[in-house]
């Protein structure tokens, strides 16, 4: 019977040998590298289960040879912090919790999960995040609260008015609900000069407008065509620069500003040049224009 023991023990030793030291996952398109212990941290989970009790060659694998997990890559890096420290540790004003909660349940990870669980609060209401101030900028419930009063006063003041004209009069005087602030439009664009100033056959733009200011105003001129990939967990009283636009028109991008009350306010521009070749007059000019907007 020790003998069987035994055997069992090393065929186990032999197929946990077969994952190396440093691990690559690709989850749901995010690539993550860890170490190999990390992800046995927590006996019982699905990983623990992937990487200890099977043969690294029974394993779903991408082009390039890394472990696939087909979830979801963005939320999977907090995954993968637990599993380094048995700690969760989230951004303020993280708004994915009840979608990290699934993720948790998934890898079987119940302490996580319960972690993660929506709590009751004082006023025996579910809160998925504790309500904590932005040190950036106060809430502006407030002054949402304060600005729907002022409408529906005005409101208040129609229906009292006998004359059509006075009832005109108070709707002119309903405030815009729309808040003020910036938002700066970044374009980088690049062109070759050549001998006698010929450039029309060599202009060239780089296909990316970058969109910089809060993320709550950002979301509200250019809605879907806005790309978070690259600040995804942004809570909207926050600022960003790293949002940049699924369209290359310039003009485009400017007339959702217009639509949304906002004006250019300012402009600049920076340009660096280097030569295209070493046997030739060929320069490249290299240039980054932005344009500041601001809506009162």
């Amino acid at each position: 019977m020790a003998l069987a023991d035994h055997s069992n023990g090393a065929k186990v030793g032999e197929e946990a040998a077969s994952f190396p030291e440093i691990v690559e996952l690709n989850v749901g398109g995010q690539v993550y590298i860890t170490r190999y212990h990390t992800l046995l941290s927590v006996p019982g989970s699905l990983l623990f289960d992937m990487f200890s009790l099977k043969n690294a060659r029974a394993l779903a694998r991408d082009s390039k040879g890394r472990f696939f997990l087909d979830r979801d890559g963005f939320l999977f890096r907090y995954i993968l912090d637990y599993l380094r420290d048995q700690q969760l540790v989230l951004p303020d004003h993280f708004p994915e919790r009840s979608r990290l909660q699934r993720e948790a349940e998934y890898f079987r990870l119940p302490e996580l999960a319960k972690v993660l669980a929506p709590r009751l609060s004082k006023q025996n209401s579910l809160c998925d995040d504790p309500c904590q101030s932005d040190p950036e900028e106060p809430s502006p419930n407030a002054d949402i609260a304060r600005n729907l009063a002022s409408v529906s006063a005005a409101l208040a003041g129609v229906t009292s008015c006998n004359a059509g004209g006075s009832a005109l009069n108070t709707l002119g005087a309903v405030p815009d609900l729309r808040r003020s602030g910036f938002v700066t439009i970044g374009y980088r664009g690049s062109y070759t000069l050549g001998r006698d100033s010929q450039t029309d056959a060599k202009f060239r733009r780089v296909a990316r407008i970058m969109v910089c200011g809060k993320t709550s105003l950002a979301k509200e001129v250019f809605g879907d065509t806005l790309n978070e990939s690259r600040d995804p967990d942004r809570p909207p009283e926050r600022y960003t620069s790293r949002y940049y636009l699924k369209f290359t028109f310039l003009e485009q991008a400017f007339d959702r500003l217009a639509d949304a009350g906002f004006h250019m306010v300012a402009c600049n521009s920076t340009g660096t040049c280097a030569f295209a070749h070493d046997q030739t007059d060929d320069k490249i000019w290299t240039s980054y224009t932005e344009y500041v907007f601001y809506r009162e």
